[in-house]
């Protein structure tokens, strides 16, 4: 019962179309005319309610249905213009209407096609049953424009329809490649910074007693530290964060010279472009965080060169290499850093063999 009062309630037609349809339906009009001027008999009378009472409905839902589902309702309306043409003249508006309904048939082959078989349907039976030119020429003359305007009108509604469900699914994507993003470089700046505000808290406890103003200097560094990672957390929520390579080995040297390592860098001086240097900054801030988290390494080397129009870099230790590379790789930080240099159009190859290798490969021509 509910289901049959919301049915009722409407809407009958999809929202987006308008009341259109529902003016559409007082061209029946065309098909009473005659009842203006000849009282119908009772048989004739029932039957021509009850005509309009199956018709109706099927109009409503050809807007609703597509393709196959929707020829039966095409077949439906032929055949009351086929059964009431040899006795009303105004059958020809079940042609018509056949022609406008071909606009659920979504290939316009079909559709068209649809329409000349309707019409020429028409045509068979105003010749079969001698019918009057004031039934063929309406069925001719207003059916062919109406189909080719309702079908018209459809393909540029789902076309519509397409491209705002394409402008949806882009502005998803955007938004997960965003967040992506956040978690991508959160992870690295956050990682990188603890592990060494770590180090350093753990290096100034050790001096408290024995030096109290290098402890004072390393909790200094801790706290200019902390206030820089703040930093660059709101500039990465934000979206501007561009980090360059050279501040980034400042830092790298500097977060290892606090747990013993040394960093040698062999860098070539060549222009790079903004994007391909800050995902080598970002590459080397994950590798340096590694290092001090797992490699107990006592040595660092970072070279980076230009070879044939590709910007190679690497990054070893002498550290111990990790027992499982599998959970290496899968882990977030390597998975966030291959990610980036694969969408810069480059490579990344892992190395394990004395302490960890990255190998990372940029092409030169990388968009900004």
């Amino acid at each position: 019962m509910e289901k049959f009062k919301r049915l009722l309630a409407g809407p009958w037609v999809p929202p987006h179309l308008g009341k259109a349809p529902y003016l559409w339906l007082l061209s029946l009009n065309f098909f009473l005319w005659k009842y203006f001027y000849i009282k119908p008999a009772l048989l004739e009378f029932g039957l021509l309610v009850l005509s309009i009472v199956v018709f109706v409905p099927m109009y409503l839902a050809s807007y609703r249905l597509r393709n196959r589902q929707a020829l039966p309702l095409l077949l439906a309306t032929v055949v009351l213009g086929f059964a009431w043409a040899p006795f009303n003249f105004g059958a020809c508006t079940f042609f018509i209407f056949a022609c406008s309904m071909c606009a659920a048939l979504e290939q316009p082959r079909h559709a068209y096609l649809g329409i000349t078989l309707i019409l020429a349907s028409a045509a068979l039976v105003a010749l079969a049953a001698q019918l009057p030119l004031p039934f063929l020429l309406p069925s001719l003359a207003v059916g062919a424009p109406v189909g080719i305007a309702s079908v018209m009108d459809a393909r540029v509604r789902r076309s519509g329809q397409q491209l705002l469900r394409k402008q949806e699914e882009v502005e998803h994507l955007a938004r997960i490649a965003e967040r992506e993003r956040i978690s991508r470089d959160l992870h690295d700046l956050l990682g990188h910074t603890l592990s060494l505000i770590a180090i350093k808290a753990e290096l100034a406890g050790r001096l408290l007693e024995r030096d109290t103003a290098a402890s004072a200097k390393e909790i200094k560094d801790i706290e200019s530290t902390a206030r820089h990672a703040l930093a660059e957390v709101r500039s990465a929520v934000t979206g501007f964060r561009q980090t360059g390579f050279v501040q980034e080995l400042a830092q790298a040297r500097a977060a290892l010279a606090a747990a013993d390592v040394t960093l040698d860098a062999e860098v070539q001086a060549f222009a790079m472009p903004a994007t391909a240097e800050n995902v080598l900054a970002l590459a080397l801030r994950e590798a340096v965080t590694n290092i001090l988290r797992h490699a107990r390494a006592t040595r660092c080397l970072v070279s980076v060169r230009q070879e044939g129009g590709q910007i190679v870099c690497h990054i070893r230790d002498n550290g111990r290499a990790p027992v499982d590379r599998a959970a290496l790789e899968c882990g977030n930080g390597l998975r966030g850093m291959r990610e980036r240099v694969a969408a810069a159009g480059g490579r990344l190859a892992l190395r394990t063999e004395d302490g960890l290798a990255l190998e990372l490969y940029l092409p030169m021509g990388v968009a900004a």
